[in-house]
């Protein structure tokens, strides 16, 4: 894989924007007072969230537990679009039928903030076996980094700041609890990482969500099972990762929360090798209300994962805190 580890996190000077009206001119309010917030996948919910907290209303479209790749948005999603003052995307083409139904929904004054765009340049993208070049589009799992998802919640913090200046304060200071936050999982996932030995820091995994994750933190994406149009592999890329699992000596294999693959159960039987089959990369662990229910709480059940499988110290990373820094998130709405 490349190495993204140094990636430079880019700043991108004011808020990027899809819809009418002018970015600088606040949006109007719901009747409590409230903006009215529509996200996409799970871990940007929790992080707009963590930000907004109960200033704002806040739904989300894509449901867990659901292929965001290839989700397609309800009719009725276009009266929650409509009824949006921002609407927050990861963008880098993950979800284009909801962005499609976005921007032609659009009322005037409201804005489309799109994430990836604005934390990593097209020359930091990463493209891979699920995301080939030829495709055009670049890996959009940059969350899984945690200070690209850092970057996130800047870029919220301006876009809601923007909106509502009058809670400008509130959000400066939800994002930099949050920012802590970040900050302590970011040292854990190094300390836990450095627990797993160094021959077993290796990922082989169904679906490519750690491209941006593996470099910063001393691990290797070795190969993603899922060709890019989320079909199985051929039986020649079967062949191929039997081949590179033995040869390499790898000692786990993930699959997915979302993506159940039969294939990859059979490759483990064949090499020997554990098959560990909940990873996640935008299924938050728990329910709603959960303590774990949050951002923190899926980069903490990852590590702990893939420490247990890996030969590492799983109580490296469970001992963090993943409660959202405004509290529980049951106030937050999901699509129906």
């Amino acid at each position: 894989m490349r190495n993204v580890g140094s990636l430079s996190i880019v700043v991108v000077l004011g808020i990027m924007v899809a819809g009418c009206g002018g970015a600088t001119t606040p949006v109007e309010s719901t009747a409590d007072g409230r903006l009215t917030v529509v996200t996409t996948v799970s871990p940007i919910t929790s992080i707009v969230h963590n930000v907004g907290g109960e200033l704002i209303d806040l739904t989300g479209i894509v449901p867990e537990g659901v292929n965001s790749h290839t989700f397609e948005p309800a009719p009725s999603d276009a009266r929650l679009l409509a009824a949006a003052d921002l609407v927050f995307i990861n963008g880098l083409s993950l979800e284009e039928p909801t962005l499609q139904l976005a921007e032609a929904n659009l009322a005037e004054g409201a804005q489309i903030v799109s994430l990836g765009e604005q934390t990593v340049s097209p020359d930091q993208y990463v493209f891979d076996f699920s995301f080939p070049k030829d495709a055009g589009s670049p890996n959009p799992h940059l969350w899984t980094n945690p200070l690209m998802a850092l970057r996130y919640a800047e870029v919220i913090k301006d876009a809601l700041a923007q909106a509502d200046p009058d809670n400008a304060a509130a959000y400066e200071a939800n994002y930099s609890a949050f920012k802590a936050q970040v900050e302590d999982l970011d040292a854990a996932i190094k300390t836990t990482v450095a627990s797993i030995p160094e021959p077993n820091r290796k990922l082989l995994t169904y679906h490519d969500s750690w491209a941006y994750f593996a470099p910063r933190y001393g691990m290797t994406v070795i190969g993603a099972i899922q060709p890019s149009d989320f079909a199985e592999p051929s039986a020649r890329d079967v062949s191929e990762i039997i081949e590179q699992i033995v040869a390499e000596k790898v000692p786990a294999v993930f699959g997915s929360e979302v993506f159940a693959s039969p294939v990859l159960e059979q490759i483990a039987r064949e090499t020997g090798a554990a098959y560990v089959d909940d990873l996640r990369d935008d299924d938050l662990p728990g329910s709603p209300g959960d303590a774990n229910h949050s951002y923190i709480g899926l980069m903490v059940e990852n590590l702990r994962i893939m420490a247990e499988a890996l030969g590492g110290d799983p109580s490296l990373i469970t001992a963090l805190d993943p409660s959202n820094v405004t509290g529980s998130d049951n106030e937050v709405k999901q699509a129906q």
